[in-house]
Order: C-alpha cells, then structure tokens, then sequence
C-alpha cells in the first residue's frame, strides 16, 4: 500500500487542523493505521492509531482529549483531526499502515507516507 498524507501548515496555538493520508490500492480496509510525528532533533513519536474498521483507537497521552483519528474505508483515508494546538506539537506528521494491527510502536508499522509539516506559532 502506498500512503500519501497532506493538510499539514502554518497554525496559531489553539487553531486546529484537519491531516488526510490517502491509500492506494483495494485492501485499505484490512490495514491498521496509526500517525506518528517527529520534531527537529527528537525521535519519532506515536500520536495515535485506529483499528482496520475504525472500532479501536489508542491516542498518545500528549494528545488525548485534543487530537482524533478517523477512517474512510469507502475513501481509503485516515485523518487525524487536531484542536487546541499547542507549539510543541510542531513536527512532521507521517501515516503508517499495517497488517498486523494498530500499535504505538513505529516499528510495528511496514509502510510509512511522506509526512506533512505542522507549525504551531505561539
């Protein structure tokens, strides 16, 4: 499967954003998907994961209560919608997929998009 994730930008703290990541191929379903993130001189985070038929989510502590992951089946998307943004959650954000199903764990994830670049001005 490939991955393409967008809808990152330029916000002010407490504004909020909408990141899509668009799947190819007929099996997204199958897949679970989580979005991780990275800043400058940090390693990559978990920010949060869905199940393959949405049932299941998991969100980074960081982010719980402010950030919600979806699916699309029918679109073959996953979004993460994110209120109330904060500038330390400035990073890149990249979609993962797996068979597997979801986990925090990067490492857990076979295919990756290219991430989007959020920044969050204070």
């Amino acid at each position: 499967v490939q991955l393409q994730a967008s809808g990152g930008g330029l916000v002010q703290a407490g504004g909020l954003l909408r990141l899509s990541c668009a799947a190819s191929g007929r099996t997204f379903s199958s897949y679970a998907m989580g979005w991780f993130r990275q800043a400058p001189g940090k390693e990559r985070e978990f920010v949060a994961a869905i199940s393959w038929r949405g049932g299941r989510t998991n969100y980074a502590d960081s982010v719980k209560g402010r950030f919600t992951i979806s699916r699309d089946n029918a679109k073959n998307t996953v979004y993460l919608q994110m209120n109330s943004l904060k500038p330390e959650d400035t990073a890149v954000y990249y979609c993962a997929a797996d068979k597997r199903g979801y986990s925090d764990y990067p490492s857990r994830y076979n295919y990756w998009g290219q991430g989007t670049l959020v920044t969050v001005s204070s």
